[in-house]
């Protein structure tokens, strides 16, 4: 009996770990529907939303798909989404990230401690080394962030078998695909988060440093914030901008009139050169809560290959937090 039960015990490790030896590979950091369609039974598709409600919601007559109107513009982009792809679980936007004191400050909206991460991943029904897909409604620039901010979060907790949906859901939806509005009810995952790659990730005496050195510095938010002409969130404490950094708003990230999908590589290059902006240089991305910015991160650091590109997670929150250290407050 006790050779039995150690026979035993051995095959469930040797199928533990070959589960996950042979779990499918994402083909790199971004999919496209057809992909996701022939492999959506093999992948965990997470959809980060903010408006929950969607997800279960069913669509409005004349209301599956409407053209994009500026994307990224603050009353939306006239894409309408309901419902999610089949089999996706929901994370809600708002919970995504986490509050805690850094020497001495208490800041919001930064990237979970390890054990926060951990307790997030399983909630989903995530396990080490799972093919994972992102996707959000997919309407605007906003929504394509909340993704890239996820998916920030996962590689910077070690998770590299991850992949962005472009375009999202709404992407998904305009190529009439099934739709679902089943509610999500994952399984607890066993996810167990690696040791954190600060080599992505910019702080505060980074930024500083950056002020005065070759690195150059991106602020992602609309020019009216960049200026601090009319508009500043609450969490920010102060207008205007990163001493040095150079503009290039989020919503010129994407296009499309039925999804929001990001613009190819060479074109993203050339509009960033057009503004000053050297997409091979060592870079560090802000906004004003490490949101927004996550998407020009994803784009250098993943499409581009610039592997010398942080994001700095607490932005202008924490910059202007700190105001009695750092330049320009």
């Amino acid at each position: 009996m006790k050779y039995s039960s150690i026979l035993k015990a051995g095959l469930l490790l040797l199928l533990f770990y070959s589960s996950n030896s042979f779990a499918l590979q994402v083909p790199g950091p971004m999919v496209d529907v057809d992909w996701l369609d022939k492999h959506k039974n093999e992948v965990i598709i997470v959809d980060v939303r903010k408006d929950k409600k969607s997800f279960t919601k069913k669509a409005g007559k004349g209301k599956k798909i409407a053209g994009m109107q500026g994307c990224g513009a603050k009353k939306g982009s006239g894409i309408k989404v309901a419902g999610h792809i089949p089999g996706a679980v929901l994370m809600d936007w708002k919970k995504v990230r986490a509050n805690r004191n850094v020497d001495g400050y208490d800041l919001i909206k930064l990237v979970p401690t390890k054990s926060e991460m951990e307790a997030q991943m399983r909630k989903l029904g995530i396990n080490k080394g799972d093919a994972v897909v992102i996707t959000s409604k997919g309407t605007s620039s906003k929504d394509m962030t909340f993704i890239t901010r996820f998916y920030w979060q996962m590689k910077y907790w070690g998770h590299d078998n991850v992949a962005i949906l472009n375009g999202g859901t709404a992407a998904w939806n305009s190529a009439g695909k099934p739709m679902s509005r089943d509610k999500s009810t994952p399984s607890e995952g066993n996810w167990v988060a690696g040791e954190p790659r600060d080599d992505i990730r910019a702080t505060a005496d980074e930024v500083k440093a950056a002020i005065n050195s070759d690195t150059q510095i991106i602020d992602g938010r609309a020019e009216d914030y960049y200026l601090g002409s009319t508009y500043k969130k609450k969490y920010v404490y102060a207008a205007g901008h990163i001493p040095k950094a150079k503009l290039f708003q989020h919503s010129l990230l994407v296009k499309g009139d039925k999804a929001a999908e990001f613009l190819p590589q060479d074109q993203l290059g050339k509009m960033m050169e057009s503004k000053g902006i050297d997409p091979s240089s060592p870079t560090i991305t802000y906004c004003d809560s490490g949101h927004l910015s996550s998407g020009h991160w994803f784009v250098l650091h993943e499409l581009m290959g610039n592997k010398n590109v942080k994001l700095f997670d607490g932005s202008m929150h924490e910059w202007t937090k700190r105001k009695n250290e750092v330049e320009g407050i």
